[in-house]
């Protein structure tokens, strides 16, 4: 079990997600990532991502698809080319891979925001990647 703790503290340490978790913006926690025998050189992962009242996202992409579903509150998503779409919890979207996420937000100044996200990327890319205008 030590091992497994170990494990997962240092893929999220080495995530580029982290270093947004400690620059104290979103709180991001790693539920499980797993290799899929049935997709070679796939990976899943489900992860959690907490916004405090107020709190904010840069903009990013993923290189690899998304599924985001709000757990508690609201999440303000605006992708690249559409407008921003107010999420509540128990609804959901998809980003395609790719895909720029210039907004993602807590709708509200006082009630905190959580995301359950499930990515589906190429073994060892990167789950998330600034982004930077051109």
């Amino acid at each position: 079990m030590k091992a497994i703790t170990a494990l997962t503290l240092a893929l999220l340490c080495a995530s580029p997600l982290a270093g947004a978790h400690e620059a104290g913006h979103d709180n991001v926690e790693v539920l499980q990532q797993q290799a899929l025998p049935n997709a070679p050189g796939k990976q899943a992962m489900m992860l959690t991502v907490t916004y405090a009242p107020g709190q904010a996202s840069a903009a990013h992409s993923h290189p690899g698809s998304v599924m985001a579903y709000v757990l508690e509150g609201s999440v303000v998503s605006q992708l690249q080319g559409q407008p921003p779409v107010t999420y509540k919890t128990g609804q959901y979207w998809y980003e395609p891979a790719g895909t720029v996420h210039l907004v993602s937000r807590n709708a509200s100044a006082s009630q905190p925001a959580k995301l359950l996200v499930w990515v589906l990327k190429d073994e060892g890319q990167a789950v998330l990647e600034p982004y930077a205008p051109k």
